[in-house]
């Protein structure tokens, strides 16, 4: 099927991974500027480097809706168009939708009717009302179900604890601007030790351990982004690759395609 995933986070990129290798054509719809800070779990460098690999498959980034077209005739790579939404809607004619935008307290818009099928992921989508079919991606026993009826949970507001830590071991943009990162992904750093400049200030590792996450490069953000992530396990930190939590959503976004999978096809 055609299938549509609206971002590139490390959710949608789970959810686009594992579409991709069972033969779907999927095609990533991205801001021109993504703030999504885990991208060694993600496919969002394509937007800024042309293209990225996560677990062994390529996403690329074209450059014109030509380019866009023959990466879709192809299937080799994975495309990351950031134009407009109606532009890709125009030119896909997606049989599936699927919103992995995760944008935690935003109202999602209604997005029935934009494909057969449209699927919400995370806190705000109701099902029946802006998506067909929701699904929950908090941790806890709620993980990957499917609402055919009714609104997922709302934020729960804290990160998941790791060694004890949660809140602290992140950092959030205390201004609007660009911030200029200093370490990569990966990198093994102190607490106290400078890892980006926003506007005209210093950001500071709150914890000591690996980068997580942070920003790609010269990137504006708004005020109350998360900037920089932490993981302070100095072995088996997860950093890389496809992760638990995104991986179980991306298992209950196949089950509900492959549910409706008949309805769409007729």
């Amino acid at each position: 099927m055609k299938i549509l995933v609206r971002g590139s986070g490390d959710v949608a990129s789970a959810v686009v991974h594992r579409l991709f290798v069972l033969g779907h054509r999927v095609l990533i719809h991205e801001l021109a500027q993504p703030t999504h800070i885990r991208r060694g779990m993600a496919f969002t460098d394509a937007v800024f480097d042309g293209k990225a690999d996560l677990a062994g498959v390529w996403a690329k980034c074209p450059r014109t809706q030509a380019d866009l077209a023959r990466m879709l005739a192809c299937g080799r790579a994975i495309p990351v168009f950031t134009g407009a939404l109606a532009e890709v809607l125009d030119l896909l004619h997606p049989d599936v939708l699927i919103d992995a935008r995760m944008q935690k307290r935003k109202q999602p818009e209604a997005q029935i009717g934009l494909a057969p099928f449209t699927i919400g992921l995370g806190p705000n989508f109701t099902a029946g009302k802006n998506v067909d079919v929701a699904i929950e991606t908090a941790w806890g026993e709620s993980l990957g179900r499917i609402l055919h009826v009714g609104t997922t949970q709302p934020l729960a507001g804290e990160p998941r604890l790791i060694e004890g830590l949660g809140r602290e071991r992140c950092v959030y943009a205390q201004e609007a601007g660009i911030l200029h990162a200093r370490v990569a992904i990966g990198d093994w750093i102190e607490a106290g030790a400078a890892v980006a400049t926003l506007n005209d200030s210093t950001i500071t590792a709150p914890v000591s351990g690996h980068v997580r996450g942070i920003c790609h490069g010269e990137v504006a953000v708004a005020a109350g982004t998360k900037i920089l992530e932490i993981d302070p396990r100095r072995e088996n930190a997860s950093l890389f690759g496809l992760g638990e939590r995104p991986l179980r959503i991306a298992e209950a976004v196949l089950k509900a395609v492959e549910a409706r999978s008949p309805d769409i096809a007729a």
